[in-house]
């Protein structure tokens, strides 16, 4: 993956570091609106092996509602001249699917633009990812994140997702975007029984051939299966993510780096031998 002037080798799978600076994120909403607060935890990261740190200030859990963009805008910039700043070699991804946020990031250092919209909430977000030839992660959601798990029905998940990125990857490429990476969306507008169909047959949108991107970090397929909650769910999200990377995940996008590193060499050193 081309970012700027530099490569990403995703022959090996990555880890992308959340940092949330909404207040109702469904598992760490508050923890880092301070600036000081989400620098000690991006240095955390870092430090821990994150290679992405993904920045995102609209929560997006189910029923959350919109937040301005003006707001949105004040909570991203200080931290992102901030971290930029720090961390001149860490690559920083947006997590919006506002085009003038997308803009606004991108003049000020981001590297990389986070949709969980594919460009369906904001139709300007295409040509601006064209404009500056960023890498642009899309995701597929079925409805908005207000409605989205209000009874979502597919005939087949896998394959409506799979038809889904094939008509945008082909939007895309006619506006000469190429640095495009897939994420199948676990938890947006899909059952739990949904999301496992996903998981078990990620490896069908490997015949894409882009890079897939797993976020599963404790979310509610994990912790409501368990019985227990997104605190308690860190060793659900690790056998998941080692379940997706078996099958072909390129990045994982995770609150917790650590486990997600050693999940990813305790993976890769077993394919080896």
């Amino acid at each position: 993956m081309k970012v700027k002037q530099n490569k990403i080798d995703l022959s090996t799978t990555i880890v992308m570091g959340i940092l949330n600076l909404t207040d109702n994120s469904f598992y760490d909403g508050g923890r880092y609106k301070n600036e000081e607060k989400a620098l000690i935890q991006c240095r955390k990261m870092t430090k821990e092996g994150a290679l992405i740190i993904d920045i995102g200030a609209q929560s997006s859990k189910p029923g959350s509602n919109e937040i301005t963009e003006e707001e949105e805008w004040k909570r991203i910039k200080p931290l992102l001249v901030a971290i930029k700043k720090e961390f001149p070699e860490i690559l920083i991804s947006i997590d919006t699917y506002k085009a003038n946020i997308a803009e606004k990031s991108i003049n000020n250092g981001a590297d990389i633009i986070n949709d969980i919209s594919a460009g369906d909430l904001d139709k300007n977000m295409f040509s601006v990812i064209a404009k500056h030839k960023v890498p642009y992660i899309i995701m597929h959601m079925k409805g908005k994140p207000k409605n989205m798990q209000e009874k979502p029905i597919f005939k087949n998940v896998v394959k409506e997702i799979k038809d889904y990125f094939v008509k945008k990857i082909i939007q895309l490429k006619k506006l000469g975007i190429e640095e495009i990476i897939i994420d199948p969306g676990f938890g947006f507008g899909k059952t739990i029984e949904h999301n496992y169909e996903i998981l078990n047959n990620l490896q069908e949108l490997k015949k894409l051939n882009l890079p897939i991107l797993v976020g599963v970090s404790r979310k509610s397929m994990i912790y409501n299966l368990l019985e227990n909650t997104a605190e308690q769910s860190l060793n659900g999200t690790t056998v998941v993510n080692s379940i997706s990377l078996t099958k072909g995940a390129n990045i994982l996008r995770v609150h917790d780096v650590k486990e997600a590193v050693e999940c990813i060499k305790i993976i890769n050193f077993a394919k080896n031998k």
